[in-house]
């Protein structure tokens, strides 16, 4: 079959998105783009100045892709739970693209887990607050370490598979969010970093003592 004439840069950036979903970050080259295209690598270069630049491009359809999962989680009944939950379907669903987003370390500062953290903790906080009867900074607090929990087993499903089902996902970030939530409710300043860590841990095991 003889080369295709023509082709668009969107036709471009799909490919290096499949060939990222097949074989990882750093599958994407200008060669094997060419080959899927039925193309010389040539042309390629008329829509990219570098594969850097492609990469880049790739990349962004990946963080378009995750953002669609995110919003469908804040449509969810509790968005911050929808978020987490759906935060751990992205990284079972598609995890060479969790390991493009999340576990490559990114150029800048507006990339990243930590900056996707960032983002969508403005986005939940008020929900957090109406629900929970807490305030800003125990929301944020609250999100921030759910996040790091909801992070931690995405990132054990994408590099040594699954733990557990996503049921039972749900029940650990379930778990660990009433824990977080009756030490905010029962250690004043906890959220705020302001307490005697020695008096509070006495506290606990006074009164698992007692009881």
């Amino acid at each position: 079959m003889p080369p295709r004439a023509k082709f668009s840069r969107e036709e471009i950036v799909e490919a290096a998105l499949q060939l990222t979903r097949e074989g990882g970050p750093g599958a994407v080259t200008a060669r094997d783009i060419a080959a899927r295209l039925n193309v010389s690598t040539r042309p390629i270069f008329t829509y990219f100045k570098t594969m850097d630049e492609l990469k880049g491009a790739a990349r962004a359809a990946a963080e378009s892709l995750y953002r669609e999962r995110i919003e469908r989680g804040l449509r969810a009944k509790i968005p911050f739970l929808g978020v987490e939950m759906e935060y751990l379907r992205f990284a079972c669903d598609e995890p060479q693209l969790y390991r493009l987003l999340f576990l490559t370390r990114p150029e800048d500062g507006n990339a990243g887990a930590m900056a996707a953290m960032r983002r969508t903790q403005a986005q939940v906080c008020e929900s957090l607050m109406k629900t929970y009867q807490i305030q800003a900074g125990e929301a944020d607090w609250y999100f921030r370490n759910m996040w790091l929990a909801a992070h931690s087993l995405a990132t054990l499903a994408v590099t040594v598979g699954p733990v557990c089902d996503m049921d039972e996902m749900r029940t650990i970030l379930t778990e660990f969010s009433l824990s977080l939530l009756k030490a905010i409710k029962t250690i004043p300043g906890i959220a705020a970093g302001d307490i005697d860590r020695k008096a509070a841990f006495e506290d606990i095991l006074g009164a698992a003592e007692k009881g």
